[in-house]
């Protein structure tokens, strides 16, 4: 399938309009509690202080990813909430989300690793882009995920 076009954005949750921040909560419930069959608690707190990537053709939201900044100035950087609309995939957007995500962790956290609690059965995706697991199998909300860490391009001197 030919490569969608898209451009990128980057909001702390009080930019979004009310339209923006509807389509984005709606995808992620669409997801990860209807179509996984996973009821758990969506709005959990983070977003508030989170910064919210997303690509878009248009207005229309293809996929978006969560960030979340290092608690302290050695803690990781957190990528979470990674999702790609049901109606775009396919066409390879997981792969330049992660890109993208990895990218602004990077620019706004360059000395942190990045961290993330990957789903179990993508872990090999998340390994393509330099994550390594860091724990066992383990489930929350009753799907097995793992521990990941990716280091930063370029260590402290």
């Amino acid at each position: 399938m030919a490569p969608t076009t898209y451009t990128t954005d980057i909001k702390g949750l009080d930019e979004f309009s009310a339209r923006e921040l509807y389509d984005l909560l709606r995808m992620r419930v669409d997801v990860f509690v209807v179509e996984q069959n996973c009821p758990y608690p969506e709005l959990d707190g983070k977003d508030i202080d989170a910064l919210h990537l997303r690509l878009l053709e248009g207005a229309e939201l293809l996929a978006s990813a969560r960030i979340l900044k290092p608690h302290k100035p050695q803690d990781a950087s957190k990528i979470g909430r990674v999702v790609v609309s049901p109606a775009h995939r396919g066409k390879r957007l997981g792969d330049a989300l992660m890109s993208e995500a990895i990218t602004a962790c990077e620019r706004l956290y360059p000395a942190n690793a990045i961290a993330l609690s990957a789903q179990a059965h993508l872990r090999r995706f998340y390994e393509s882009f330099g994550f390594i697991g860091t724990s066992q199998e383990y489930f929350e909300d009753g799907i097995p995920h793992i521990d990941m860490v990716r280091q930063p391009a370029t260590q402290p001197a």
